[in-house]
């Protein structure tokens, strides 16, 4: 079932953000003639590499004026529109890892295969709070695949959609005010 609401939210994600994919394809060409797209290995289900596709926000090293806005918006992670499709990744759930991540992190033993369990995702509860500390991020990537029911997952896909329109900073200085990540808490 959770496939099939993937791939619906794939579907309309496509058809909702076609035009604005096509102006960021256009715009991170534009900005400096490189490729689009970045792609990078991630560690995904059960601990199996996939390919993330992103739109591409750096140049040599240094973020781009394209990147900085695609950055401060989310909006360079539509790309992983296509993993979802792919199957690789979920609209919801924790965030992809490199496995560099996961060795610095500490994260390779098996009391972290928690983690693993669920796809990664486009957004997550991690995510969308932007913790800066790994055992924050770990306790809200434990805390969501805890709580995982249909309404946190469309609450967290909502907040995206903030993120996309108003910017990660703006929206989540909001979610600290209300001192909430989940639906439901307060």
């Amino acid at each position: 079932m959770r496939r099939l609401g993937d791939l619906a939210g794939a579907a309309a994600g496509f058809l909702v953000f076609a035009p604005v994919m096509a102006v960021i394809s256009a715009a991170v060409w534009l900005d400096d003639g490189g490729p689009i797209l970045f792609r990078q290995t991630r560690i995904g289900l059960r601990r199996r590499p996939f390919t993330i596709l992103k739109f591409r926000t750096m140049r040599d090293g240094e973020v781009t004026r394209v990147g900085r806005v695609l950055r401060a918006t989310g909006l360079d992670e539509i790309a992983q529109f296509f993993n979802i499709v792919r199957g690789d990744m979920s609209a919801v759930g924790p965030r992809p890892l490199t496995d560099a991540d996961v060795r610095r992190l500490g994260w390779g033993t098996g009391e972290f295969d928690f983690r693993w369990d669920a796809k990664p995702g486009l957004t997550g509860l991690a995510q969308i709070a932007g913790t800066q500390a790994a055992a924050e991020s770990l306790a809200l990537d434990r805390e969501y695949l805890a709580r995982r029911t249909v309404w946190l997952d469309l609450w967290l896909i909502a907040l995206s959609f903030a993120v996309n329109a108003f910017g990660k900073t703006r929206v989540r200085r909001f979610m600290h005010r209300r001192r909430t990540w989940t639906m439901g808490d307060s």
